[in-house]
């Protein structure tokens, strides 16, 4: 059998992206920022930065099936992680010290069950023709072999890098290394606007694998493009860093 192309969808028109300079990243967060060229890549090529859960992988429904081998219900009810976690029946949701014990053994045990987010393993490959590509994401650190176990079994293998809180110091670490143009793609507003507010002059993109999760996501459409297809967004980052 063929395969038939899917047809292009609609390319929104990118937010247009502050080049003013913000607040350059600490001394601290350059010490602990790979150096690009340590990390396989060309510091005269632009820059991808791009988060894991629901933007490479379909986080939530991996944790919603890791929860149902524990006896739990994960609920789409909003735009959340602890607080849709609930025991069959009840109303109220997991404590979320307990929830939070359940987050940290599925990045030990179950992760690599995710299923990868539609095309996004195309684009990226696609992407990597143009730029370096470097996977930044919030995780537990007992998780990383996992992690990157679950990226080199998808042909998402490029270099890990595993953050705690906000985004922004260590995106602008990396993209003050490189001579050409950056973009960040993330799910979250709060690591979106900690680029926005530390790195302005990369461009960035937000991005919702899970539809269901797509209606209860709350977006800034006026500080960061929203592209929910990989197929769409691809287009986008490429010509943000032409």
């Amino acid at each position: 059998m063929v395969d038939t192309p899917h047809p292009t969808p609609p390319v929104p028109d990118p937010v247009t992206t502050s080049r003013a300079a913000g607040p350059a990243p600490s001394a601290r967060d350059r010490a602990r920022t790979p150096q690009v060229e340590a990390l396989g890549l060309d510091p005269a090529r632009p820059l991808v930065i791009v988060d894991v859960d629901e933007v490479l992988g379909h986080f939530m429904e991996g944790f919603g099936a890791f929860l149902e081998t524990r006896g739990l219900e994960f609920r789409v009810e909003r735009f959340a992680l602890f607080q849709n976690i609930y025991r069959p029946g009840e109303e109220a949701h997991l404590a979320i010290e307990e929830g939070r014990r359940h987050y940290d053994d599925f990045f030990r045990y179950g992760s690599g069950e995710m299923r990868v987010a539609e095309g996004a393993a195309e684009a990226l490959r696609r992407l990597a023709e143009q730029a370096g590509v470097v996977i930044l994401t919030n995780a537990p650190g007992q998780g990383r072999l996992a992690r990157a176990r679950w990226l080199g079994r998808n042909g998402l293998d490029y270099p890990l890098l595993l953050n705690t809180g906000p985004k922004g110091p260590l995106a602008a670490a990396l993209a003050e290394q490189v001579k050409g143009p950056a973009a960040f793609i993330d799910d979250l507003l709060p690591n979106l606007d900690s680029v926005a507010a530390t790195a302005p002059a990369v461009t960035r993109f937000q991005h919702v694998a899970d539809k269901r999760l797509r209606p209860l996501a709350p977006a800034a459409p006026d500080r960061h493009t929203r592209i929910d297809d990989w197929d769409a967004l691809r287009i986008a980052i490429a010509d943000s860093i032409s």
